[in-house]
């Protein structure tokens, strides 16, 4: 017979408890279906994992390592969508809870082992993958801080990133690096495609932004070249787990990436990015 010791930590639970049964989750293809399958299978094979892990892995979690919790819990770094979270077992039940381990004061207390499991290794592929795709600088080469940003063309908060973003480039400080999306609308797709297939883009980006109040760039229908980068652009912002633009990624002072949501002022992007 098993017994339930008097816990000191608690679960902020995230709305999966014993059965771990997920409803409407999104449709996916079959490739991904099996993909998934497979790299559960392995990682079971490898990990022995619990089989209420190894059921979130086949509704589409991604298992990204275990961890040691206080009070005889084990700790599972998952990530669905790209957003981490963690799901807990305790050694005396089959059961697992996903949520927020947090100590009696109310403080989180593992996120830091889910930062280093599954956040950090995401941002450093996001990096990767921007890094390895067509962008559209702004700034010196040799500035001292990088900055991505994916960018719709009909996103007024990208816009008015652009513009905060204006002394930090003029300063030397700043190279800002515009990864083009077109997910707003038809027509987004269309001004990205005009910007892309410009003699020169990064002056097409210029003179959209300036004249965005009253419409930017003329759109044009996109080429099969454009169509097919701005889709790959699409698909690296949902593994970045973006929900919007902008979203800007930047190293910080320990070479570490980072993620900043939305527009910011001079500022604020100032004292992120640590410059003088």
């Amino acid at each position: 017979m098993k017994h339930t010791t008097r816990s000191t930590y608690y679960l902020v639970a995230a709305g999966l408890l014993s059965a771990i049964t997920l409803p409407a989750l999104a449709q996916e293809t079959e490739a991904d279906t099996n993909e998934r399958h497979q790299a559960s299978s392995v990682v079971n094979a490898e990990g022995s994992l619990p089989e209420t892990i190894t059921a979130l892995l086949d509704q589409g979690f991604k298992f990204h390592g275990s961890f040691e919790a206080p009070d005889d819990l084990k700790g599972y770094a998952l990530s669905y969508d790209n957003e981490p979270m963690a799901a807990y077992i305790s050694s005396t039940s089959d059961h697992a809870v996903i949520g927020t381990l947090i100590d009696p004061q109310g403080n989180a207390v593992m996120e830091s082992q889910l930062q280093t499991l599954v956040l950090e290794p995401m941002l450093e592929a996001t990096w990767s993958a921007f890094e390895d795709t067509r962008f559209i600088s702004e700034g010196n080469d040799d500035a001292s801080h990088i900055v991505y940003t994916l960018t719709d063309p009909n996103c007024p908060y990208c816009n008015a990133l652009w513009k905060s973003s204006r002394p930090l480039i003029e300063q030397g400080a700043l190279q800002l690096r515009h990864v083009l999306v077109g997910v707003l609308s038809e027509d987004s797709l269309r001004k990205a495609a005009a910007i892309l297939e410009a003699d020169n883009p990064a002056e097409a980006l210029e003179t959209h932004e300036l004249s965005f109040r009253e419409g930017g760039i003329s759109p044009v229908e996109p080429s099969d070249e454009s169509r097919a980068l701005l889709r790959q652009h699409a698909r690296l912002m949902r593994e970045a787990g973006a929900t919007g633009t902008p979203t800007s990624y930047y190293r910080d002072e320990a070479g570490k990436v980072q993620r900043i949501n939305g527009a910011v002022s001079t500022d604020r992007l100032r004292d992120v990015l640590s410059i003088e």
